[in-house]
């Protein structure tokens, strides 16, 4: 039940009654009472010695709610906080309390609704609304026991006929009576009445269960006779394909013709021919097609913005105030892998020609721009750089382990919100094939382990020797293996990326800027970095400084920068378009998001491999990586 506890509560005087649930104590129910006194007594306009001495105070607060702004229901207490649902009748307070709930576990219409049935109890016993202490007292005991039969649940039905029976039957009728209150207005039967017929139809299934029934001979002659006649014909031609199997060969003359002699050429009916019109429709097989719309001319416009820290002119198309030539434009069509624009490539069919070496592999060391070798240097260059690129990809002196991070963090403007390391030690096995399918065991220790909140190992494989020392016995992968996983403690979690976004939005211009600056400490700066910006709609007009990629399905804008030094002024993302017109208490939603991965010699968070003892190599240490999960700003 969501309701704890029923009271009533005068507007002037002590409390009347006070009825809790088992598990509640009074003596909180109380605390929550004299706090519900309190705010209502500071909420009134009268003092609280005025409010007791004048006589025609119950009178005038008649209609004349101080609670009426809070909708029937308030929070009270300090420490342990109950929501109170009261309703005012005439001047007694109905109370119903309830825990303050935040999480939606607490159903509080119910607890409304019991406060309601309560209304209609006290509304009549006083025969009417005028509802007053002297007249609760003369019907007190009917109240206190309805009030405990309200808290602990009842129906409308079962509700009503308690109020009816509450001033002429007395308390036995109306608590006990009700049992069957229910069953007799729905019109339904008593046990009694019905038992016996339960009785019939129980005696009835036993009997039939244990009957036993013979079929005479002939009736189930003439069942195997007509089962015979629905054998599926299949089921028939695979019996007599056995039968045939089964039969003796006759000996075949050696010398006689052939029976494809006498077969005729097929030569259309070896196609198949298809019935799918899709096949042959140009229409669906040009469907799936997109065609990227051109923005309209007024996008070229550039406008002058005097905001502060956005000062400049911005466009639609136009990024920063570099002109991009012709080439630089379509620089992605001369590429290896676009194809070029020069229409002389489709004017004769170019042959090479076929080299001694290594099958065309000596053509892996040749460009566009190389002069031409001979077939030997060719072949020998082929051969080195094929051997090298062989014995750098498959070379593997023992077991290889590496640590694996992911760093999740929120900015709100300058400030961290939360952040979240999760790292995961991996272990790369010998091959199989070259490891004879032996199994790799060897123990290592895992230092700078001091901002490590906490360890989880994979039992199948490793076990913890203590002191931060694990023994590793598993059986040989391709794949590596995640052996150990481990998190940080928040406050000693190294940030790798400071980053801050600010968003200003005057009239129906929206300005937002991404400021982000590098860690000085880390051993190595950051590279390939692409900043991601959500916009909250689609942009007719943009302007962008520096370039970046927008894409209007995701509604998205992409910057990508190659480096991030570690000592530098902080680096400056800018974006401006035009938005509608909102509302003042609607807000656009900007988020940010970060996006990066390095590798190096050391992990992010400091954690080391080492082995065991000093002097032994029972495995490699290579490098490390870590990368950004969630890592946003907004």
């Amino acid at each position: 039940m969501s309701c704890l506890a029923l009271s009533l509560q005068p507007a002037n005087g002590s409390d009347i009654l006070l009825q809790t649930r088992e598990w509640f104590p009074p003596a909180r129910a109380l605390i929550a009472l004299h706090a519900f006194r309190q705010t209502r007594l500071a909420f009134s306009n009268k003092a609280p010695a005025s409010a007791a001495v004048d006589s025609n105070a119950a009178t005038e607060s008649i209609g004349d709610d101080p609670l009426a702004a809070s909708s029937g229901q308030l929070i009270v207490g300090v420490e342990s906080k109950y929501r109170v649902v009261y309703r005012l009748v005439n001047s007694i307070y109905v109370l119903g309390i309830t825990t303050a709930d935040h999480d939606n576990s607490i159903n509080v219409f119910e607890c409304i609704n019991i406060v309601n049935q309560a209304v209609s109890v006290i509304v009549t016993a006083c025969r009417g609304v005028d509802v007053t202490s002297e007249k609760l007292a003369r019907k007190y005991a009917e109240v206190y026991m309805a009030m405990d039969i309200v808290l602990r649940g009842v129906s409308s039905i079962r509700l009503a006929a308690m109020l009816s029976s509450m001033h002429g039957d007395g308390i036995a009728r109306m608590v006990h009576s009700a049992l069957d209150t229910e069953a007799k207005i729905r019109g339904a039967d008593t046990w009694p009445s019905v038992e016996a017929h339960s009785i019939e139809h129980q005696a009835n299934i036993e009997a039939f269960s244990n009957a036993s029934f013979e079929l005479p001979a002939e009736t189930l002659a003439a069942g195997d006779q007509i089962a015979s006649t629905l054998v599926p014909q299949s089921t028939i031609e695979q019996d007599d394909k056995m039968i045939k199997a089964e039969e003796p060969e006759a000996e075949k003359d050696p010398f006689a013709a052939s029976e494809a002699l006498n077969k005729q050429e097929d030569l259309v009916g070896g196609f198949k021919k298809t019935k799918d019109p899709s096949a042959t429709d140009l229409t669906l097989a040009l469907a799936g097609l997109e065609v990227t719309t051109l923005p309209p001319a007024e996008a070229t416009q550039s406008t002058d913005i005097t905001v502060e820290g956005f000062e400049g002119k911005y466009g639609g198309i136009e990024f920063g105030n570099e002109q991009a030539t012709l080439g630089e434009a379509f620089e992605g069509f001369s590429d290896a892998w676009g194809g070029g624009l020069d229409a002389s490539e489709f004017l004769e069919n170019k042959k090479v020609k076929k080299q001694d070496g290594l099958s065309g592999l000596e053509l892996l060391q040749t460009g566009s721009d190389a002069p031409p070798q001979t077939a030997a240097a060719a072949g020998a260059d082929g051969r080195k750089s094929l051997e090298n690129l062989l014995v750098q990809k498959t070379e593997m002196k023992g077991p290889e382990m590496y640590i694996s991070e992911e760093i999740s963090a929120e900015f709100r403007e300058s400030l961290l919100a939360r952040v979240g390391l999760m790292g995961v030690v991996y272990l790369k096995t010998m091959p199989p094939k070259s490891s004879g399918d032996k199994d790799t065991e060897f123990s290592f220790r895992v230092e700078g382990t001091s901002p490590v909140k906490r360890f989880v190992i994979q039992s199948s494989r490793v076990s913890s020797l203590g002191n931060e020392m694990f023994h590793v016995r598993t059986a040989p992968s391709e794949e590596p293996i995640p052996i150990l996983k481990y998190s940080l403690l928040p406050r000693l979690t190294p940030l790798p990326l400071r980053v801050r976004l600010i968003k200003r939005h005057s009239g129906t211009l929206l300005s937002v800027m991404i400021q982000y600056v590098s860690n000085p400490e880390l051993l190595a700066p950051l590279t390939d970095v692409t900043f991601v910006l959500k916009l909250p709609v689609d942009p007719t007009l943009l302007k962008v400084s520096p370039k970046a990629v927008l894409n209007r399905t995701e509604r998205e804008l992409k910057w990508h920068v190659p480096e991030i030094p570690l000592k530098g002024t902080p680096g400056k993302l800018r974006a401006r378009m035009p938005v509608d017109s909102i509302e003042d208490d609607e807000e656009l939603e900007v988020v940010g998001y970060v996006k990066f991965s390095v590798q190096g010699a050391t992990s992010l968070s400091g954690v080391c491999l080492r082995p065991a003892s000093e002097g032994k190599t029972d495995f490699y240490e290579v490098n490390h990586r870590y990368q950004s999960g969630v890592y946003m700003c907004n």
